[in-house]
């Protein structure tokens, strides 16, 4: 059974405040934060990128799991802002982390849950016996344009998973829910994606993940009340909230997954951050529901069981480093995305 053996995360020490992108379009900041329930988001440096954070993040889940990268059989890196439109990010973290030559590699696209497809990639290919151990990754610098709804939440972080054998969690079902559902895209060659406003919300967020979800519990024979943890995509820290209400699970099973508040939607690396927030705390044989959502439109669903081996690993490194931060105005952040640069 495939298992997870070890997590990386990387998120920027740069902060903007939703008060300060408020202050520059002349909008309600409280009104706005009531809205959304993001208080702040993460910002990229001027030399950090999707790669760039693919290579911390996997670096340490490489450090965690305790295993020589060259055992490392296939890396896949799941984004919408790949710094190439033609050159592999995958092959680039392949390099660094010294998973290479025998390995393949390959980037991933469905907006927001690529990394969790990685992850299904990586377990079909353990389970088969293809490979050791594969290398799942979310990374984002998540574009938006100046003055659109989405430059409230759009953050910048990565996630990555080695998923193997014998870790610290089974993975012990997946399953996914897929539609043509146009909520949100972005045309070759155009800066910013595009988004179809609340329909984003009812016909694709909600749909969707409510779809894969009731899929899994379907596989699973669980319902709620038989998980100790829930983790959703966090667009935002309301849609998360309320589909955890409709699914019928409490606040109390998904406040640990909620650092959208902190760093904003980090695209595909949110759901993944938020079971990492979630291991950064979890004890043995609990059970943990992920699942993530990616516009276009679709959702991954799987349920994850902690093992006694989860104890045997140090953690508390993701909650340090949401706390480390440095605060920036809005020409720092437009600068620093690259906004007011020529190509």
């Amino acid at each position: 059974m495939a298992s997870i053996v070890g997590y990386g995360f990387y998120i920027p020490r740069l902060r903007i405040k939703i008060e300060e992108i408020a202050r520059v379009w002349g909008e309600d900041a409280e009104q706005i934060k009531d809205s959304l329930g993001v208080e702040e988001k993460s910002v990229p440096d001027i030399d950090e990128d999707t790669a760039t954070m693919a290579v911390e993040a996997a670096r340490n889940a490489i450090n965690f799991a305790g295993i020589d990268p060259k055992k490392i059989g296939a890396v896949f890196v799941g984004s919408e802002s790949h710094p190439y439109a033609v050159k592999p990010t995958a092959s680039i973290v392949a390099e660094a982390v010294g998973a290479v030559p025998y390995s393949t590699a390959v980037d991933m696209e469905f907006a927001c849950k690529a990394g969790t497809t990685a992850i299904q990639a990586c377990m079909a290919m353990v389970d088969s016996g293809m490979i050791e151990y594969g290398l799942a990754i979310g990374s984002d610098v998540a574009q938006s344009k100046p003055g659109d709804a989405l430059d409230y939440t759009s953050g910048a972080g990565a996630c990555a998973y080695i998923i193997g054998k014998e870790g610290i969690a089974d993975i012990k079902a997946t399953a996914s829910y897929t539609t043509d559902t146009p909520d949100f895209w972005r045309k070759q060659g155009a800066s910013f994606p595009s988004h179809g406003g609340r329909f984003t919300g009812e016909p694709a967020y909600f749909k969707h993940i409510i779809g894969a979800t009731q899929l899994i519990f379907q596989k699973t024979n669980l319902q709620p009340k038989d998980f100790d943890f829930a983790v959703f995509h966090q667009p935002n820290a309301k849609f998360p909230t309320r589909v955890a209400k409709m699914l019928g699970f409490s606040e109390e099973q998904i406040k640990e997954s909620l650092v959208v508040k902190k760093i904003g939607n980090t695209y595909s690396a949110s759901s993944m951050l938020g079971l990492a927030s979630v291991l950064e705390i979890a004890q043995p044989n609990q059970r943990i529901l992920v699942t993530s959502f990616g516009s276009g439109a679709g959702s991954d669903s799987f349920v994850i069981e902690t093992n006694e081996r989860i104890k045997t690993k140090q953690r508390g490194l993701l909650k340090k480093m949401l706390e480390e931060k440095e605060y920036v105005d809005y020409a720092i952040y437009l600068k620093n995305k690259r906004v007011l640069k020529s190509e």
